[in-house]
């Protein structure tokens, strides 16, 4: 599958032979559902926490008598019936994390791929290198090229003075070819790979 590389000031700079084995699959929704939900499952906190009957703060002292109240026979408030009382089988601190494996994580990376060049919002930019990390230079480029919710992801590792000036700018993500996955690249709506990024994904996933 060929495609056109661009500068990050619009201009054309050749094309690139995309493997279609990584980016000309038929997208399933439910390969990206299933590393999705591994994803956000992994990614939860898992700090949920309720007091038992036996950690709760209240005083041990009988309620009340045993007989003669015409009531039922309490000697605690420390009941989960009782305001402040107790949780019966409340949540405690956990993981979320369930397994999924490698070779289907990566299949999921690679139906994302597809995905974005699929719908036409795959973009190969030649490099992401900049003299200087000003925000407003990169801000500029990126309205020119009207990208408004953008995930770039380059190679091994990412230019200094592009994640200078793209820390600071709002709808713009920047990732190492490493840092790729299913969730970063479903949530935004154009995706952007660089030479290098596309040269890294193809030979992580092959």
């Amino acid at each position: 599958m060929k495609t056109d590389v661009i500068k990050l000031d619009a201009s054309k700079a050749g094309s690139i032979d995309l493997d279609d084995a990584i980016f000309g699959l038929d997208p399933r929704a439910d390969i990206l559902h299933r590393v999705v939900r591994w994803q956000r499952a992994k990614a939860q906190a898992g700090t949920h926490s309720t007091l038992t009957r036996s950690e709760v703060s209240y005083s041990t002292k009988k309620i009340y008598r045993q007989k003669g109240t015409g009531g039922a026979r309490h000697g605690s408030k420390k009941a989960p019936i009782f305001r402040h009382g107790g949780v019966v089988k409340g949540p405690t601190p956990r993981s979320h994390a369930h397994d999924l494996t490698k070779k289907f994580r990566a299949l999921g990376l690679k139906h994302a791929l597809s995905a974005k060049a699929q719908a036409g919002s795959l973009i190969v930019l030649e490099d992401i290198v900049m003299g200087e990390g000003k925000t407003a230079l990169l801000a500029k480029a990126v309205k020119e090229l009207g990208w408004k919710r953008v995930l770039i992801i380059d190679g091994a590792e990412v230019n200094e003075n592009f994640a200078m000036a793209a820390r600071n700018l709002e709808g713009v993500d920047v990732l190492p070819s490493m840092g790729a996955n299913v969730y970063d690249i479903l949530k935004r709506d154009t995706l952007v790979i660089t030479k290098a990024g596309i040269e890294a994904l193809e030979a992580r996933l092959k």
